[in-house]
């Protein structure tokens, strides 16, 4: 018995010295997924570990960057792209289908996609799914301003001249305001005039991004902006007197979509990762504290703790505001250029 244990043992032994580069290389995958920044990309480092540990020998690598230095590196490369899949907002998800360095989708190879949100799944003209949406609201500093704001319109309140910032139109949470402003005041995508009058007799103090608003609002230096409902919610948890309100007539929601990159490596692992994505386990995760992501998925329910900050009735729900980016997205440049001339 031990001399043919013996046997078989050596012979084993030599079949794996001889196929253990192969086998090697065949189990060793990285898959390099774009994603968020700091503390929001918690869920994503959970689904990561998730999924390595369904598949040996793979890695998963959370990329943390902006939108555009992403695709001048996917535009750059030669053959496969760096990159296996990405996350972008409505404005930059319509560019990606136009210049199509994004895939469009195969329902049947992401099963969970069939529980989306019709409305949703509407926006994504095909490609990608929508992993999560956040919303524009008005956040204030309780030290600074005593009242609380209800509506677009208390931007111009008195109480607050002089105490307002907005954020630059180079981010999609300063296109979003440009246009809920314009629409509020009776403008629309295609009128935006009245927002830059109303903007111009604000005289507001700009933030150059969301973080720079943000920072502003907690040093005080400022006591209202419109901003992200994820900030103000990890402000609020560091115990800064910053709150949101969601004023009317609603608050701006802005998708975000989970993508495949054009000529990804690992296909069958991208459709994973998204149809994960779409798990109620992954977007329960997401929708809790600290990360209040809004869920785009049927039967997931808002957490309590993320009330304040995510749509949580069907009331709510339904006074939520939309943008329409197929107007916005392809004149940005544009946009861009006069808010720095009328704000320089």
């Amino acid at each position: 018995m031990t001399t043919l244990l013996g046997r078989r043992s050596l012979g084993g032994l030599a079949l794996a010295a001889l196929a253990t580069p192969q086998v090697a290389r065949a189990q060793s995958r990285e898959l390099v997924i774009v994603s968020f920044a700091g503390q929001l990309q918690e869920p994503h480092q959970w689904l990561a570990r998730r999924m390595e540990a369904r598949h040996p020998g793979l890695r998963i690598r959370l990329v943390p960057s902006e939108a555009q230095d992403i695709v001048a590196q996917i535009k750059a490369a030669q053959g496969h792209s760096p990159f296996d899949a990405m996350p972008n907002g409505e404005p930059p998800h319509l560019i990606a289908q136009r210049e199509g360095y994004i895939t469009r989708l195969d329902p049947a190879k992401v099963p969970n996609a069939a529980n989306v949100v019709p409305e949703f799944m509407a926006k994504s003209g095909g490609f990608g799914v929508p992993a999560s949406y956040s919303l524009v609201g008005i956040a204030w500093n309780t030290r600074v301003v005593r009242r609380e704001p209800t509506s677009w319109e208390d931007l111009w309140h008195a109480d607050y001249r002089g105490k307002v910032a907005i954020p630059r139109a180079s981010s999609n949470l300063g296109l979003a305001v440009l246009a809920i402003i314009a629409k509020v005041f009776g403008g629309s995508e295609d009128n935006l005039a009245p927002a830059w009058e109303r903007l111009a007799a604000l005289r507001p103090v700009v933030g150059r991004s969301p973080t720079a608003l943000l920072q502003l609002l907690e040093r005080e230096e400022i006591g209202v902006a419109p901003i992200w409902n994820n900030d103000v919610a990890g402000a609020a948890a560091r115990g800064l007197p910053i709150r949101f309100i969601q004023p009317a007539p609603g608050p701006v929601s802005l998708l975000s979509f989970m993508s495949e990159i054009a000529n990804t490596r690992h296909p069958e692992l991208v459709h994973e990762w998204m149809n994960e994505i779409l798990s109620p386990e992954y977007q329960q995760r997401a929708a809790n504290e600290p990360y209040f992501f809004g869920p785009t998925v049927r039967g997931v329910a808002v957490p309590d703790a993320a009330k304040p900050y995510t749509p949580s009735t069907p009331a709510e729900v339904a006074r939520l505001q939309s943008v329409d980016w197929s107007k916005i997205a392809p004149v940005r440049g544009r946009i861009l250029e006069q808010f720095d001339r009328t704000f320089s």
